[in-house]
């Protein structure tokens, strides 16, 4: 059987209930610094199953596929893990469900930077990034209305070109000054506490909430020894952007 068949055999639940739950309702409130655009989402209970919903999981496998990548601590690449989750992916989405699922440590790589410092990256198992880019499928179109409409970095649609742009269109305008702000190793210094704190106020699906949160906590291995991490983001998978974000203000 193939990956795509085992796809296709996934119950049908999880779309029934999501065709119920977890619509996506905007409100006038934020809680960013400052109000944004288009105000925060209240996504409730149901994102989960839409999460774990066949066809966004055969989406999700064909974008891990296209995107290829190294093999996370377990060292199974894209074709081994293909053939692994023909039997295994039932568990793994009752796992899920359930709360029960515990992803791995992620693989630490350090990327050398121009000014001799390295950027770390983790790379996650390819499960592990099959789940997180299935539920990047179901978050981003949620949240990403959201944000500032001066954000291009990393997000549907924009580039960090697009901020160059924007930044000579003010100069067209007779502005002078154009800031450019980069937070130094903020992904490194991200507090999960008050990450979680954030998506709770937008999303209403104790299981998604949960799920993210064991991503955060599965710490990261280098030289076959896993330390935890009680705060960072580790850059790699698919619910982590690759460098900070370009912003034009």
């Amino acid at each position: 059987m193939s990956m795509g068949k085992a796809l296709h055999q996934m119950s049908a639940s999880a779309e029934r209930v999501a065709a119920c739950d977890g619509e996506a309702v905007v409100q006038a409130a934020s809680d960013e610094a400052r109000p944004t655009r288009h105000g925060t989402v209240d996504a409730g209970p149901g994102l989960l199953a839409q999460v774990l919903a066949r066809e966004n999981m055969q989406r999700a496998w064909k974008r891990v596929k296209a995107n290829k990548g190294a093999a996370g601590m377990d060292g199974m690449d894209i074709a081994a893990t293909g053939r692994y989750l023909v039997t295994a992916l039932p568990t793994i989405r009752a796992q899920v469900m359930a709360g029960t699922y515990r992803p791995s440590p992620v693989r630490r790589v350090g990327i050398p930077k121009p000014d001799g410092s390295e950027r770390e990256l983790g790379i996650p198992t390819v499960v592990d990034r099959l789940i997180q880019q299935a539920v990047l499928q179901v978050l981003q179109p949620l949240i990403d209305p959201t944000f500032s409409e001066h954000s291009h970095g990393f997000r549907p649609g924009r580039r960090a070109r697009d901020a160059v742009l924007a930044a000579q269109q003010y100069v067209q305008q007779g502005y002078r000054i154009v800031v450019d702000v980069d937070l130094e190793k903020f992904f490194d210094r991200v507090n999960h506490d008050v990450l979680i704190g954030r998506l709770q106020k937008r999303i209403g699906d104790a299981g998604v909430i949960r799920l993210i949160r064991s991503f955060l906590n599965a710490g990261i291995m280098q030289d076959g020894v896993v330390t935890e991490r009680g705060r960072g983001t580790p850059q790699g998978g698919p619910l982590t952007p690759p460098t900070t974000e370009q912003t034009a203000v």
